[in-house]
């Protein structure tokens, strides 16, 4: 009986020990995913508007970066981008802080149509369901009628 127990138990971390590893391996794919290819920035102006965008094309396509949001008749958004391109438009959520309320955290969904060396930032329906903000798929987004074309700019 005893020997069993033993046989028991070696099994059992030997199980644990090899479910460990597969785990490490994953981490190890999943940060080489993510390094980052190119860098690009861009800029828009609109009126006393300004806001930047640095956008970090990664290894396994997707693209993360960072926005900076200073709109004139709103307190001053800083936050980052998280998303992909889906042809030539880049569905993001921009996750946020408002420079005046750090304690708070907004995440807005947003639409970019890559023009040349432009990126158009669209104005469509959004819907919230259960806290979760989202562009409406039935929607069209509109890319002509817009405030904010970003350039490419100098990375800083």
């Amino acid at each position: 009986m005893k020997n069993l127990v033993i046989s028991c138990l070696l099994l059992s971390c030997i199980g644990l020990q090899s479910c460990k590893k597969n785990e490490e391996k994953k981490e190890a794919v999943q940060t080489d995913a993510e390094k980052t290819v190119s860098t690009q920035c861009y800029k828009a102006v609109y009126e006393k508007d300004t806001i930047n965008l640095k956008l970090n094309t990664l290894k396994n396509g997707k693209i993360s970066g960072d926005m900076v949001m200073k709109v004139a008749s709103a307190a001053e958004r800083t936050g980052e981008i998280k998303g992909e391109f889906r042809g030539d438009t880049l569905f993001v959520d921009y996750t946020f802080v408002e420079v005046t309320n750090k304690t708070k955290t907004f995440k807005n969904p947003m639409a970019f149509l890559k023009r040349e060396n432009q990126l158009i930032l669209g104005n469509g329906t959004m819907q919230t369901t259960m806290g979760v903000t989202y562009l409406v798929k039935d929607k069209p987004i509109d890319f002509d009628r817009v405030k904010y074309k970003f350039s490419t700019s100098e990375c800083k």
